[in-house]
Formats: structure tokens, C-alpha cells, sequence
């Protein structure tokens, strides 16, 4: 019944187990065992968070970039990005801002800076990119982007005129901001922000209450944090006119959201959404009869930009079913058939531990993937379309 079907695979990572890459080799390995004649076409996807410059490099090409900048303790690390397409960047903020790059006992949002950050887009100028998208998930920061900012020339100052680091300890001595002397390669930019949190610059939903005490912040750090954030969202008003308590997403990231998307007139873009426009992923949609999706866990926050209710709800419009195989199924998943998931799956196949299912991730995936196309060869009618 399924010989001969046209299958797109299009998994988002198991973090810590399988990549993006590895699970499309599998998806396709299981499909031609079951069903010879399948035509299996597999795409690299990811949410805006980790894996997002490798999903898009492997999607459409292009060239990975290796520089040294300043982590968020101004240290110097190695980080990368990615040019397609002539004139286009993708970045991930994470890469030179990133939780992981400071260690557990130095974690200190106070001291943290998104300089590195701006290093990289400026990076990017200086080699003719004029399309950057920036990924902003995962920052060791709450420097409200100044730092990002400073690296390309952008000066925050005190009431005694003095120049400010950028770091999120600045955040409650910003009077002024001056952008006259932003690196003028800056002008001809044109800016994607991806972020998926609306989380406003502060208040209790704001970036420091919310998202402080996972990158190292007290309760002490945090009353510091937030009175600094409301002095520093009063200077972006001053100098803009603009509040970004207003501008949903504006504390992603420490508050870079604010800085990017307002100071730089960056457009604020769903993350899932950003990567499957840049890899063209409606064209692949076209004579498609099923879609093979997943990711690690999925959950209730499945529903909440993730890559599967990104990929169901662009098959739903074109009436193509979609599967979700995943490492785990929690409360609120069924939420997903509301999004054009047609059914979900688990590669659990008995009672174990978390380390044991990443241990024997490989396996326990792909013969649930043959489980899983022999029901589609058993029961699927091709030429549905």
C-alpha cells in the first residue's frame, strides 16, 4: 500500500543523543527496509535555539565561519556562524553569549555581556552580509544587549558622561545612549530576530525575574537586575520614544530582544518559522504524502514555537498528515493535534531511565521507525492526492 510514497523527514534534534542529521539517516535506512520504492527526502530543522546554523547550513549550503570573540565573561572564545547565499548570516547568540560558556560557579549576570555577540554581526558586515538573522535563545546574559550594542558602536554612558562596559551591572547607571558612532555597515542591514518568549523588558514576566535565576542571579542580584532594567528601559524611551515593555519579546535573551529590535531596528520573527522560510521548506512540501517529524520530549511547550507545531501547521494548510516520532511523550502533547499532528509516537519500547534512553537512542529509534512504516505500509493509501 505505501510503495512508492514520497516522504519528507523533518526532526528537530534529541539534545544530548541524536542530531538532526543522524535521525534523517535513520528515518530513511528504516523506510527503504520496509518500503524499497519510498522516496525519502530528509531536511535539517531546528527552533531557533541550538543546531539552528547547522539546520541551515545543511539545508541550503553555505560556509561556516570561525572567529575568536569575548564570551560573557569577556574572556576570549571560539565561536561561529554561518554565510549562505552570497549576503545572508545566521547567527546563534549562544555561540558568544551562551549559559554553557561560563562555568557553574561563576555564574553572575551581573558581570555576563552580550559583546561577543555584537562581534559576530559585526563580523558579518565586514563580509558583505547586508541579511542577518540572529538566534537568541540560550544567553548567559541580562545586559539588556548593551554589550551586543557596544561591540558595534553604540555608547552607553553614566550621568558623569563616563563610557559603560555593558555588562548587566551598568543596567542602573545608563543616563544616555548614543548611536551616532554605530559602525555605518550597520545602515545598510537588514535584521531578523528570532525569539520565541513574549516576556516584556521587566516587570514580573520581564527578562530578569523570569529568566535571572537560571543563569546564576540571587534574590539580591535579581532586585538589582530589575531596578537596573527599569533605568535602562527609561533611557531606551528617552532616546527612542519607544517603551519596549510594549514590544513582546523584548526581554528575551537578557533584554539583546529590546536592544535588536529596537536600537536596531531588528524584526522580531518566531524562531521555528525563520528556519523553515530559510530552508525553503514549503517547496518540499510540494508532492509530499507524508511528513515524519519530532524532537526530544514532546510536551505542552511543544505547542509553544517548537518545531513540530511549526511543521504541522504548514503540512495542515496543504493537507499533508504529519507523524511525530519522539524520545518521550509528557502532559499536554495531544495539544498538538490541534496544530496538524496526526498521531504521536514514542521510541520508548519499556520502562528505563532517562540515561538509558540516550545510551541506546540509536536503536531504540530506528526499530521504532520500522514499527512505524510498517503500519504505514500496511494501512496508507498512496494516490490519496
Amino acid at each position: 500500500m505505501g510503495a512508492g510514497m514520497k516522504l519528507l523527514f523533518a526532526s528537530d534534534s534529541y539534545k544530548g543523543s541524536l542530531s538532526c542529521g543522524r535521525i534523517i539517516e535513520l528515518l530513511t535506512k528504516a523506510a527503504k527496509e520496509v518500503m524499497p520504492d519510498s522516496v525519502c527526502t530528509g531536511i535539517p530543522v531546528a527552533d531557533g535555539g541550538e543546531g539552528t546554523v547547522d539546520a541551515v547550513l545543511s539545508a541550503v549550503g553555505g560556509e561556516r565561519i570561525f572567529l575568536n570573540v569575548h564570551g560573557p565573561l569577556m574572556e576570549i572564545v571560539k565561536a561561529s556562524y554561518g554565510i549562505f547565499d552570497g549576503n545572508r548570516a545566521i547567527i546563534e547568540m549562544s555561540a558568544a553569549s551562551g549559559l554553557p560558556l561560563v562555568p557553574q560557579d561563576k555564574r553572575n549576570p551581573l558581570k555576563t555581556t552580550t559583546y561577543g555577540t555584537g562581534e559576530m554581526i559585526l563580523d558579518a558586515l565586514r563580509r558583505g552580509c547586508t541579511d542577518i538573522t540572529v538566534a537568541i535563545g540560550g544567553s548567559a546574559t541580562n545586559d539588556g544587549g548593551m554589550g551586543c550594542l557596544s561591540a558595534l558602536g553604540v555608547v552607553f554612558s553614566n550621568r558623569s558622561g563616563d563610557r559603560l562596559s555593558g555588562r548587566g551591572e551598568d543596567l542602573e547607571n545608563v543616563e544616555s545612549i548614543d548611536i551616532s558612532g554605530i559602525d555605518p555597515l550597520t545602515e545598510r542591514m537588514s535584521l531578523t530576530v528570532m525569539n520565541d518568549v513574549c516576556n516584556p523588558l521587566c516587570g514580573n514576566n520581564g527578562a530578569t525575574r523570569i529568566f535571572g535565576p537560571q543563569k546564576g542571579a540571587t534574590p539580591e542580584m535579581i532586585e538589582r537586575l530589575e531596578k537596573g532594567m527599569i533605568s535602562y528601559r527609561n533611557a531606551i524611551i528617552r532616546s527612542t520614544g519607544i517603551d519596549p515593555d510594549d514590544i513582546p519579546g523584548s526581554g528575551a535573551a537578557g533584554g539583546l530582544g529590546a536592544a535588536l529590535g529596537i536600537l536596531l531596528k531588528g524584526k522580531m520573527k518566531s524562531g521555528v518559522e525563520t528556519v523553515l522560510d530559510l530552508v525553503h521548506f514549503d517547496d518540499h512540501l510540494e508532492d509530499t504524502d507524508m511528513v515524519i517529524t519530532g524532537e526530544g520530549r514532546a510536551d505542552a511547550q511543544s505547542c509553544m514555537g517548537k518545531v513540530m507545531q511549526g511543521i504541522g501547521l504548514r503540512a495542515k494548510a496543504k493537507g499533508i498528515p504529519v507523524i511525530g516520532l519522539c524520545g518521550s511523550i509528557g502532559d499536554g502533547a495531544e495539544r498538538l493535534y490541534d496544530y496538524g499532528i496526526t498521531s504521536l509516537f514514542s521510541i520508548i519500547d519499556k520502562p528505563m531511565t532517562l540515561e538509558e534512553a540516550m545510551n541506546d537512542a540509536e536503536r531504540l529509534y530506528y526499530m521504532s521507525a520500522i514499527r512505524l512504516f510498517r503500519i504505514i505500509n500496511d494501512f496508507y493509501p498512496v494516490g490519496r492526492k
